[in-house]
Order: structure tokens, then sequence, then C-alpha cells
């Protein structure tokens, strides 16, 4: 046992490989890789799979035996300072290393006909194994340095996966934008680091929490320091976990492909701050002030991200809000302690969302043909509607994750989030009906989601291509070459609700270097005629939904903490029983059936009628009582249905402009910063530079100046010495 243990360390890099191995490829045998570039996918999976197999009989072993091993080599050694480099192998790292493998797996595989039609499909494949590496690398990090250098790691990762399609520009300012929000957490965290290296003179996470309680409880060490320290450890996790105030880089992030939205800011890179927090669990709890800093951000972040996901119009956007403001109840959960329900919500938000962000590329991936290649269309929710018929295995998938995120019984959320809001009513009212008023919230803004994409009709017409037989779509590099308007004149996009129409000025040109994208309309044969119409994705891409669909029913089994003799399968708490050494937390907290009832009730009322008021508003009903003209019943006319048309118009700016937040940066920080340089450059300019400019000018006016005055003659300098000399004589003299 001890054995697999210490060569753990191999974990992180299984991946490595085959991103040094594509680099090599396109740098030596460009044409031999490129050529053979699909047969990538199956390493990169092969690699991770094992990763994953590791992991698990690491957790296996944890689970029977509950101890905690690490392991430490020497990198430097130097006087008093000494730093060494290992991985640490307890519950927290286990926990994060099947998430990272599990659903990478499942995207790498998702990615493989996802990315098929993509000229940078082997840069892909390299930066998704490099992202994993370095994940990997981050969750069995053993002290503080080598969390940093995995973090700048991920963070590099993060920038390269959201910039993939750099030609576009917004691809590219959504990357630079992550990169410079994230940039000032990092900072933030490096002086966290050098801040408690100063206090306790360790970075290994043993070391650091023992001394640190010992320096506080016996109050030897200035308690405002110790928290200014932690606050700045925590700025870092703020930036990478997209939480409040620092959480505008996740909506854009959506730019990059959508198995990177998947991968990255559903289950792993966004989790990487929950993991830190978590990591550093047993130093924030000995601090009471950063403890309530992290719940108070926890719940602005909660209910923040829930009001913003309400009026979004993008699929991807929508579902970057939501991932903000289910981080928030896990945040929020380990600043009021509850640190098991903590992790278990991180596990069940990771394969529900995993699998929301991948059924959202299924339904992209299906309104490509009608649309074109733009994600300003084919992620519209506005131009969708009526995809049930067509994409019906995607329906299920996107339905029953739609139903976990909402907390509906017996999917895995309801199970960690309905243990977050009991933990929260114990800790505050007032932040537990925050957080309770926010799964209205989230139930409401999923559902409309999920019925404006697939409730009624289709709400745009498509190009009938019946007069050409057997013609096909075929997927282009980043957004396709455009071909003249004239052959696009008959494509018109309209909606019905809001009666607007939209002429698509391009269509995309054919690629013959990539597969066949031919659908056929038939019951038995194929059609005489090809359709531009909504389709299901292929096997490899529905293959990952249905394996996270099995996650989404079932992962949530594993928190059940009942001990009645009836259920007692809380291998959660038998998995996290190694932290009870390190510090007090209630862990196995058993609870009887009418307390779980009596919580449940609550919570899954509250959620069917945010499903409810989503489904008067965005379902046949709404469109039955507005066809029988009876919407106006329900809201008398005259200054109240004024009043309520306002707060309803202030609610949906909110929403849709992202909380103003995004302008205010913009002037505050955007253009303050830009007015404060432009002032330092007026004053470098015409100050500093004046003043050293004006004294070269005026010595070179004054020796002008004097050298006609010189005659050559001894006698006369000798005169005008004295001479000065006897006045400032006398003006001595004088004031003396």
């Amino acid at each position: 046992m001890e054995h697999t243990y210490k060569y753990a360390w191999i974990i992180p890099f299984l991946p490595f490989p085959v991103t040094m191995l594509i680099g090599f490829g396109l740098l030596l045998i460009p044409t031999a890789t490129k050529n053979l570039r699909r047969i990538w996918a199956f390493p990169s999976v092969l690699m991770l799979s094992i990763a994953m197999v590791l992991s698990v009989n690491l957790s296996i072993q944890q689970i029977n035996g509950n101890f905690i091993y690490q392991y430490l080599w020497s990198w430097t050694i130097n006087n008093d300072f000494s730093l060494e480099f290992g991985h640490l192998i307890d519950p927290l790292t286990s926990i994060m290393s099947i998430l990272i493998t599990t659903v990478g797996i499942m995207v790498l595989i998702y990615s493989d006909n996802y990315m098929s039609h993509d000229q940078g499909y082997l840069r892909f494949f390299a930066y998704m194994s490099f992202f994993n590496t370095s994940m990997l690398g981050l969750v069995t990090s053993s002290n503080l340095i080598q969390i940093y250098i995995f973090w700048e790691l991920v963070g590099m990762c993060s920038y390269l996966l959201i910039g993939f399609w750099f030609t576009r520009p917004i691809a590219a300012s959504a990357c630079q934008k992550a990169f410079v929000t994230n940039r000032i957490g990092d900072f933030g965290l490096l002086l966290g680091i050098l801040g408690l290296y100063w206090i306790t003179g360790s970075l290994e996470f043993r070391d650091l929490f023992e001394i640190v309680n010992n320096l506080v409880h016996n109050n030897r060490v200035d308690s405002l320091f110790v928290t200014l320290c932690a606050s700045f450890l925590f700025i870092g996790a703020v930036a990478k976990s997209a939480q409040f105030p620092l959480h505008i880089w996740l909506p854009d992030a959506m730019e990059g492909p959508t198995p990177i939205s998947a991968l990255i800011h559903a289950a792993t890179m966004v989790a990487a701050g929950i993991f830190l927090v978590a990591r550093l669990f047993p130093l924030f709890i000995v601090i009471p002030y950063i403890m309530n800093f992290i719940s108070l951000i926890g719940i602005i972040t909660v209910l923040l991200g829930a009001s913003l996901a309400l009026a979004q119009r993008d699929i991807k956007r929508g579902l970057a809000y939501s991932t903000m403001s289910q981080l928030g109840y896990i945040m929020l959960a380990l600043g009021i302690g509850s640190y098991r329900a903590a992790l278990f919500h991180l596990i069940t938000h990771a394969y529900s969302k995993g699998l929301l962000f991948l059924g959202s590329g299924s339904i992209i991936h299906s309104m490509e043909p009608i649309v074109g290649y733009s994600p300003d269309k084919s992620q519209n929710m506005v131009l969708m509607g009526g995809l049930t018929k067509y994409v019906p295995i995607t329906r299920i998938a996107f339905l029953l994750g739609t139903l976990s995120l909402c907390g509906i019984p017996p999917l895995a959320c309801f199970w960690s989030k309905d243990e977050i809001l009991s933990d929260s009513w114990l800790y505050s009212p007032i932040f537990a009906i925050i957080a309770s008023f926010t799964a209205g919230l989230t139930a409401f803004y999923m559902f409309r989601m999920y019925l404006l994409t697939f409730n009624g009709h289709l709400r745009i017409h498509f190009q009938n291509y019946s007069n050409t037989k057997n013609s096909s779509f075929y997927s282009i590099s980043l957004w396709g070459k455009k071909v003249p308007k004239a052959v696009n004149k008959n494509l018109l996009l309209s909606t019905i609700n809001n009666k607007v129409s939209f002429l698509s000025s391009d269509i995309y040109q054919i690629d013959d270097n990539v597969r066949k994208k031919i659908r056929y309309f038939s019951t038995y044969f194929r059609n005489k005629y090809t359709y531009a119409y909504p389709h299901e994705s292929d096997d490899t891409m529905l293959f990952p939904l249905l394996v996270l669909v099995l996650f989404t029913l079932f992962v949530g089994l594993i928190g059940v903490d009942f001990y009645q003799g009836v259920i007692d399968f809380d291998l959660l708490s038998k998995w996290l029983t190694p932290y009870t050494n390190f510090f007090h937390s209630n862990l196995n907290n058993s609870s009887d059936w009418y307390d779980f009832f009596k919580n449940a009730v609550f919570s899954v009322s509250i959620a069917i009628f945010g499903l409810f008021i989503a489904y008067i508003l965005y379902g046949s009903v709404y469109s039955s009582l507005h066809n029988l003209g009876l919407v106006n019943l329900f809201v008398k006319k005259g200054s109240n249905r004024i009043f309520l048309d306002q707060v309803k118009n202030l609610i949906y700016n909110w929403s849709y402009n992202r909380g103003y937040i995004d302008i205010f940066y913009t002037k505050i920080f955007t253009f303050g910063i830009r007015r404060l340089a432009e002032l330092i450059q007026f004053f470098d300019r015409h100050i500093i530079d004046g003043i050293t400019n004006g004294v070269g000018i005026a010595s070179f006016f004054i020796g002008e100046g004097i050298k006609y005055i010189g005659g050559g003659r001894i006698s006369s300098y000798l005169f005008l010495y004295l001479s000065y000399v006897s006045i400032f004589l006398l003006i001595f003299l004088f004031y003396k």
C-alpha cells in the first residue's frame, strides 16, 4: 500500500507526454502529424484513463484505511532555507483527482467529434492534456510554492483555451480579460504565501497549520497581520473561482470551444479556488474574521450569479452565471464551517454542470446548419425552441441536468444543496433566507433555459436545400470562409415573440478537407433531398452525455447519511474521516427522517415554485393564455400594471446588462487608469522633462551671454571678482 502511495506522483504527469509528442510531431514531421491527427485523441483518453484508475485505487485504499500520506524530496537547501517538493494524498486530493479525470475523459471523447472540423484540432488536444497535467499537479501539491507553480500553469492553459479561436477579436479580448482578472488574484495569493512564510518559516501544509494554530491560540502573533495574509490567500481563490467582485471574466470565457466550458468552467479550473480554500481550511477556521469574510463573499456571489442569469439569451453565458452562483453556494458552505456539504456539492455540481455544458454544445452543434457557424446565433436561445423532436437524447440529458441543478430529488444536486441550506439555517437566518430565495431563482432561470431551447416551435425559418441532391455540410476551421451574399438571400431568421427579423449576410463555403456532415430525412431509407435542420449529435458526442447522466442520477447517493438501519451508505463521511484529526467539523452529523423530510419539503417546494413561474412565463400555459387574451386578467390595468412593468424592466435590464458591473469597472478602472496614465504622461513630459530641458536651455543661454562679457584681460577678471566679493561682504555685514 505504501508503495502505491509513494509512486502516486506519476498521476499528474501521465497526460503530459501527449502534449510533448504532439508538439514535437508538429515541429519535426508536421505533414504526417496533421494527416494522422485523429489518432491523437486515443492516447489523450488512454493516459487520462490510467490516471483515473490510479486515483480511484488510491481513493478506495483511503476509504478502507482512513489515513493521509505525504511523500517529500528536497529540491533546494541553502543554510536555514529548505524547499521540498512532493505529493500529498488525502481525501481532498482523491476527490479532486477523480473529478478531474472522469470529467476530463468525457470531455476528451466529446471533443474528438466536436472539434473534428477545426484545423486547430491537434493544438486543442495538446492544450487539454497540458491543462489536465497542471490541474492534477495542483491538487496533489504538498506545499504552497508547489501549488503556486501549478496555479500559474492552470491560468496559462486557461488563457490559451479561452482564446483558442484567437483570430476572433471577441475571443482574444475574452482571454485577455480572464488573464488580467486572474493576475489580480494571483498577486494576492503570492502576497499571502510570502506573509505566511515570514510568520511561520515554513510552506508545508502540516507545519503551517500547526504553527499558525499555536501562534494564534497563544497570542504570539498579530491577529491583524494573520488575517491580512489569510485574506490575500482568499483573494486568489476569489479570482480563480469567479467570486464577486472578480467574477467578470467567467461569462466572457464562454468564447472558447464548448468542451472548454465544460471542463474548465464547470468541473475543474473554477473549482481550483474552492480547492485552495478547502486545502487551507484548517488555517482559516482559527481566524473568525476570515471565515465570516468567506461566507459573506459566498452569499453575495450566490445571489448575484442567479440574478444575472435570469435574462441571458446566450445559453453558455447563462450556464456560466449559474456556475458562478453554485460556486458561491460551495464558498458559503466553507465559510460557515460546513466542510462536508461543500465538498459534497462540489462533486454533484461538477457532474451536473458538465452534463449541461456538453448538452449545450450538442444543441449548438445541431443549430449550426441553420444559422451558420456563428456563435451569436447558434448559442442564442431566442432563435431556438421546438428542438425536442430533433434532439431527443440531448433534450433528456439537458432536462436531467436542469432538474438536478434545481434541486429536484433524487438527482445529485438535491442532496448536497439541501444540506447546505440546512446548515445555513443553523449559522445565520439571513444567509439562509437569501440562499433559499436563490434556490428558487435557480429553478426559474434553469427551467427558463430549458423551455426556451426545447419547448414550443422552432422560432427560425431555415434554408430548404430541396433542389440540391446529396448536398452536405462541412464543418470548417474557426467560423469558415464567406461567399457572396446573393447565395444566402433566402436565409431569413425571424423570432416569433419579438417579431424581429435578422437577415444573415453570410453563408459559409464547403471545406473539402474534413468530414461530411450529411443529414437525411427519412424513416427507413434516405430521402431524395437534404435539408438544413437541427439534428442529433453523433454517438461520440452522445456517449459522454449518457455517462454524465448516470453520474447525475446516482452520485448524490454517496452522501446519504441516515443511520436508522434503513440506509447506511454515507461513503462521503467515511472518505473524510481523516480530517477529524486536523480540525473540528461536523462530518458525521446524522439526521433522522423527520428532519430530513422537513428540510427537503421546504427546499423542494421553493424549487417547484420557481419551475412553475418559469413554466407560466415561458411554457405552453403562457402561450394558451396569451392566445385567449387572458394574460391581463392576472394584473389589473392602471398604476399597479405600470409599476409591475417598471419592476420587470428594471430586473430584466439589471440581469441582461450584467448588473452594470462591467460598465462600472470600465468607467472606473479602465477609463480611470487611462486618465491617470495620461496625467502621469503629461506630468512626466511637461514637468519633469520640462525642468530638465529648462535647466539645459538656461545653461545654454547663460553661457552664450557670459562669453560676450569676457575681454581676455586678467585685471578685468580680478576687478569683477573683488567687486562681487565686496558686495557679498556688505550684504552679509548689513544683515548681521
